[in-house]
Order: structure tokens, then C-alpha cells, then sequence
């Protein structure tokens, strides 16, 4: 699917926000991508994961796992297009685990899939608990890439599409310059 047809599908479906965020990244953006408003179509999140899987398909994977809640919809879609297991990552006390009884074993493949990649805090967190447990990182995948191609994780990254958002620390934000109220609709909470 070309990036256009992914843009105008957020376009469509409300996904793509204005005003004044805080990303989980802990950055600040006058747009926000909202891939759950996307994600709620499971015709859509079918076709964008059949895409990734695609972009995939010279890849070892054995498990696909995506960091709660972002990453949960798009790792079990692509694992069910990829015919592997899919499992996510949950923050207790702030760290990334594993609950539910999912498990890496040593030796497997993995693929880590998010929804929306920008400084990849989220994808490396989970890429250090699949190292941890002794798992092999084959590649990643995200839905929507803003990173402005800065993301690398150092093997293959599918994505739908690039997009290019102005990002700010918060002390060079100006929204906060304006005095516009800050919302942070991400599941990181914390503002």
C-alpha cells in the first residue's frame, strides 16, 4: 500500500490529530498520529499487517511482541498474517515485562511491532527484554515511522509509512510558548 493511500485512511478515519501533545517519547508535536482510531477497523489493521508481513517475508520470526498498548492490536495482526505466535509487553513499575504466562525461549526469532515509531524508546525497551530472555531480534515494524528516518534498531524496519511531524523538547516548544494546554493521549500518562 503506498503511503499516500496510508495517510488518507488516517486522514479519514480521524487519526491524525491537532493541537498541543506530549508523546510518550516525552516530546512535544503540534500533530498526533492516533493508530487505535485506525486499529479499530480489523478490515484496516488486516490489510496494513498483511503489508508489513510482506516487507517480512525474508524473515525468521517464531514470535511477534508489541509494547502494551500501542503495539498489542498491530503485533497480534501481523502474527496472525505471519502464522507465528503473538504476545505483548506490559510497564510494571515502569519497566517493560512479560506477563500472562507469554514467554520467549532462547533462540527465538522475534519481530517487535508498534504503532507509531518516534525516538523508539518504546521498540528498544522491548528489544532489551527480548535479548534478556535470551530471544534473537530478527527485525521491527511500526504502522506510521516519524522519526525522520533517525529510528534504527540495527536490522530491518517495515513500516506503512514515513511521516514528517516537528518535534520539540519542551523547553523549545512553542505551543508551551503559547500557552497552549498540553494533552498527552499516549498511555504513558505522566506529563
Amino acid at each position: 500500500m503506498k503511503k499516500e493511500k496510508v495517510l488518507e485512511i488516517f486522514k479519514d478515519k480521524s487519526a491524525l490529530l491537532e493541537g498541543h501533545f506530549k508523546l510518550s517519547s516525552g516530546l512535544h508535536s503540534g500533530k498526533y498520529l492516533q493508530c487505535a482510531k485506525v486499529l479499530q477497523y480489523p478490515d484496516i489493521a488486516e490489510k496494513f499487517c498483511k503489508d508489513l508481513a510482506k516487507q517480512l517475508k525474508d524473515v525468521k520470526v517464531d514470535v511477534v511482541i508489541g509494547p502494551a498498548m500501542g503495539g498489542v492490536t498491530v503485533a497480534y495482526e501481523l502474527a496472525r498474517a505471519l502464522g507465528v505466535r503473538g504476545i505483548f509487553t506490559e510497564r510494571v513499575d515502569g519497566k517493560v515485562q512479560l506477563r500472562r504466562g507469554f514467554e520467549i525461549k532462547p533462540g527465538e526469532n522475534c519481530v517487535v511491532a508498534e504503532d507509531v515509531v518516534t525516538t523508539g524508546k518504546s521498540t528498544k525497551e522491548v528489544i532489551d527484554l527480548i535479548k534478556e530472555l535470551g530471544g534473537v531480534l530478527s527485525a521491527c515494524s511500526c504502522l506510521m515511522d516519524r522519526s525522520g528516518g533517525k529510528a534504527d534498531f540495527g536490522v530491518p524496519l517495515a513500516k506503512m509509512a514515513e511521516v514528517e511531524v516537528a518535534t520539540y523538547e519542551e523547553k523549545d516548544c512553542p505551543y508551551c510558548k503559547q500557552g497552549l494546554p498540553v494533552e498527552k493521549p499516549g498511555s504513558r500518562k505522566e506529563i
